[in-house]
């Protein structure tokens, strides 16, 4: 599971089994956890939340949501090098 970055205190990693799905990434405190805030990428290169399982508090939701964001072709290329595919899916 590549960890992409880690943004005051709070990881945002893929999970390795998740290929199938749209492109996202994991946000957590620490370590990561199967309970962790699942972000989603849109195709007009931001984010939406698809759920948040570890409660980060909003205010460092938006602020973490705004990196992404800001990170978004890096994340994008390395979503397609670690799953080693060609052509990514969005949520939106």
């Amino acid at each position: 599971m590549p960890n992409l970055f880690t943004v005051s205190g709070y990881k945002i990693y893929f999970w390795s089994n998740e290929n199938a799905e749209a492109i996202h990434v994991h946000v957590s405190k620490g370590h990561p956890t199967p309970n962790s805030t699942k972000i989603w990428l849109t195709k007009s290169g931001g984010c939406v939340p698809a759920n948040n399982r570890s409660q980060i508090p909003q205010k460092e939701l938006n602020e973490l949501m705004e990196f992404i964001s800001a990170q978004f072709f890096y994340i994008c290329a390395a979503w397609k090098k670690f799953f080693v595919e060609e052509t990514i899916h969005f949520y939106c």
